[in-house]
C-alpha cells in the first residue's frame, strides 16, 4: 500500500491506496459494518471477551499467561466480523481440547452480552435521554459521509455480526436507521440463515448488478473479504476506537485488513468527500 497517493493534496489525514486502485464511476450500492465501523457503542467489546474467554480457558502445563493471551485473541480476531456465536463455539471448542467440560455456546454467548451491556448501559441510557448527543458514538464524520453518499443515490446496506435486534435499537439511538430503511441485518438465533456473504450475495441478486457495483465500509475482514470475493470495492477503516477522531489508523486492524484484500485504509471519515470524489470518478 502506498500513503496518500491520489490528489494527496486533498486529503486531511492519513489514506492508503492499493497499487491497483482504479475508479470504480459503476458503483451503485454500499454495504457499511457496524460495530467500530459507524457505531462506538459497543468500544471495548474485545476487551470484555477477551477477559471473560481468559477466566475459562483452562490452563495447559507450562503455557504462561502471555502465550494463553496470544491464543484468545488470535482466536477472536479470526472471526470478528461474524456473528458473536462463533466466537463461542471456538471457546467451547478449545475448553474440550484442553480437557475441560464446556458449556452450551449459547450460554457462553449469553454471559459475554451480559457483561458487555454492564460496560455499556450508561451509553444506552444517555443516548436514550438525550443526555449524550448521537455523534459521540459515531465514527468521527461518519453522518457527513452517509448524507454524501445519500444525496448520490446510493443504496445503503448495514450487517453485523451483533444479534439483530441490538444493531436495530443502537442504529436508531444513534439516528442513522433513515440512510438504511429497512435494509439493517444482524445475527440471528438460527446463526446459519445470516452472514455477511448471505447479505452481499442478496445485494446482487435482488438488484440484478455485478459485484464491481458494490462498495463496501468495514472494520472487520470478513466484510472486506466477502465483498473482494465478488470483484467489489472494499475500504478499510482502521478505527482508532477508545479516541475517536484522533486520526490514527489501529496498526492491528489495519494489517488484517491488508490481508483481506482491502483498496483503501483510512481511520475515520474526515476524508469522506475528496475520497468518494475519487472513488466514484466524480
Amino acid at each position: 500500500m502506498t500513503v496518500v497517493t491520489p490528489n494527496s493534496k486533498d486529503f486531511s489525514g492519513t489514506v492508503e491506496f492499493s497499487k491497483g486502485f482504479r475508479p470504480r464511476a459503476e458503483i451503485s450500492h454500499v454495504l457499511f459494518d457496524f460495530d467500530g465501523t459507524l457505531s462506538l457503542i459497543r468500544e471495548g467489546w474485545m476487551e470484555v471477551m477477551a477477559r471473560m474467554f481468559l477466566e475459562m480457558l483452562p490452563p495447559q502445563s507450562g503455557e504462561s499467561r502471555e502465550e494463553r493471551q496470544k491464543t484468545v485473541m488470535d482466536d477472536i480476531a479470526r472471526l470478528t466480523g461474524k456473528q458473536t456465536i462463533y466466537q463461542m463455539i471456538q471457546l467451547a471448542t478449545r475448553i474440550l481440547e484442553r480437557g475441560g467440560k464446556p458449556r452450551d455456546p449459547l450460554w457462553y454467548k449469553g454471559e459475554y452480552l451480559r457483561r458487555l451491556d454492564a460496560r455499556i448501559q450508561d451509553r444506552i441510557e444517555g443516548l436514550q435521554d438525550g443526555a449524550i448527543s448521537p455523534e459521540k458514538f459515531l465514527v468521527h464524520n461518519s453522518r457527513a459521509l452517509l448524507e454524501n453518499l445519500t444525496r448520490r443515490g446510493l443504496i445503503l446496506y448495514l450487517a453485523s455480526g451483533t444479534d439483530a435486534h441490538y444493531v436495530k435499537r443502537e442504529a436508531k439511538l444513534l439516528d442513522i436507521v433513515r440512510y438504511f430503511g429497512p435494509r439493517i441485518y444482524g445475527a440471528l438465533d438460527d446463526y446459519r440463515k445470516m452472514s455477511k456473504k448471505l447479505v452481499v450475495d442478496r445485494i446482487l441478486q435482488e438488484n440484478r448488478i455485478e459485484g464491481r457495483s458494490l462498495l463496501t465500509f468495514g472494520d472487520g475482514y470478513v466484510e472486506i473479504e466477502n465483498v473482494k470475493e465478488v470483484g467489489g470495492f472494499a475500504v478499510a477503516v482502521a478505527s482508532d476506537e477508545a479516541r475517536n477522531g484522533s486520526g490514527k489508523i489501529d496498526e492491528w486492524k489495519r494489517r488484517r485488513l491488508l490481508d483481506a484484500g482491502a483498496d483503501v485504509v483510512i481511520p475515520d471519515f474526515r476524508d469522506a468527500t475528496p475520497l468518494l470524489k475519487l472513488i466514484l470518478n466524480t
